[in-house]
């Protein structure tokens, strides 16, 4: 057997942590959409709200809140 087998699976984050970071991605990524209400041929600063508040909805928890490579970590 593995030396891992035997050590207790630890929780990475509570539950009301792992809700208020959907939460503030779900409002990001809303908020993106919502903004294309705005897009006219004339205006195109929705667009770029969109853009940034989409890649923020998925950067934030990809890079910043997320895991990093450690396959190689005991």
């Amino acid at each position: 057997m593995s030396q891992n087998a035997s050590q207790p699976i630890e929780k990475e984050n509570p539950l009301g942590q792992s809700i208020l970071l959907f939460v503030i991605s779900m409002v990001l990524f809303l908020g993106a959409i919502y903004s294309l209400t705005f897009l006219t041929l004339e205006n195109t600063w929705p667009m770029a709200i969109c853009l940034v508040l989409f890649g923020l909805a998925f950067w934030i928890p990809q890079t910043i809140l997320g895991r990093s490579n450690s396959a190689g970590e005991s």
